[in-house]
């Protein structure tokens, strides 16, 4: 379908917030979305949540067993049937107009690939006014720079991009799949807040202590980007230093 929206969906215990979440994607302006939501053997009540939400648009999908969110996310992809690709964690959310802005931004600038601002809330859904931002445009370099885009705010073309898989990685997964799509098209800033990041989850990486960030950060490149042991060494270093640099400069409180 010309115009469909693939939203992919990861989830693995957060039934306190995926019907938020999802009724956040039902509240879209734009209306011709499917939504893949990759359950990874949840132990909470998830699927009773999920199953109780009438809409034809939504696919619920379980893994065999719990294979972490890689494997839940290229499977999403594999069943993804949207020209417009984007992606949305079950406890994050999106303003209403978000999908909407963001195609005609990106039909309007002839651009694959865009993400958009975003704010944070805590575990309770209050907002902490903190607006992350990013860099206007992002080339390959500058994605290996850092992992500039939430995740939440992500949109690309598959036309252009195709399909995309990515290594089993337990951490760093999103940001493994936007190096893959900088390979083939530059990523282009919609300058407006239009997503809602959780932000405190038990579990999430940006809970982490700097030395579990490292070692993240070093397996992405070492094993997701096959570089060697230097190279891989060097990007961490670089993305240390260029995650000090977006707090100061694109983190607004």
């Amino acid at each position: 379908m010309v115009d469909l929206v693939s939203i992919i969906m990861p989830s693995y215990n957060t039934a306190q917030y995926i019907a938020e979440t999802i009724q956040s994607v039902i509240n879209q302006t734009y209306k011709n979305w499917e939504l893949i939501i990759v359950d990874d053997c949840s132990t909470d009540n998830t699927d009773t949540i999920v199953g109780a939400i009438q809409d034809s648009r939504i696919r619920y999908i379980k893994n065999k067993k719990n294979s972490g969110a890689a494997v839940s996310r290229n499977c999403a992809l594999r069943e993804a049937k949207g020209r417009w690709v984007a992606f949305l964690d079950s406890d994050d959310l999106w303003k209403p107009e978000k999908l909407e802005k963001q195609i005609q931004f990106m039909k309007k600038n002839k651009c694959y690939f865009s993400y958009t601002n975003y704010e944070e809330i805590d575990t309770d859904g209050n907002k902490t006014n903190v607006v992350v931002s990013g860099p206007k445009v992002i080339s390959k370099t500058g994605m290996f720079n850092y992992c500039w885009p939430g995740c939440l705010t992500v949109m690309y073309d598959r036309k252009k991009v195709g399909l995309i898989q990515i290594e089993d990685i337990k951490k760093n997964n999103d940001y493994a799949m936007w190096l893959k799509v900088c390979k083939k098209t530059r990523c282009y800033l919609l300058d407006e807040v239009l997503a809602e990041y959780r932000r405190g989850r038990s579990g999430s990486i940006s809970t982490q202590g700097y030395k579990e960030l490292i070692k993240w950060h070093y397996r992405l490149f070492r094993n997701a980007e096959k570089e060697s042991f230097v190279v891989s060494l060097l990007n961490t270093v670089r993305n240390m230093i260029c995650g000090l640099y977006k707090k100061k400069r694109y983190v607004k409180k």
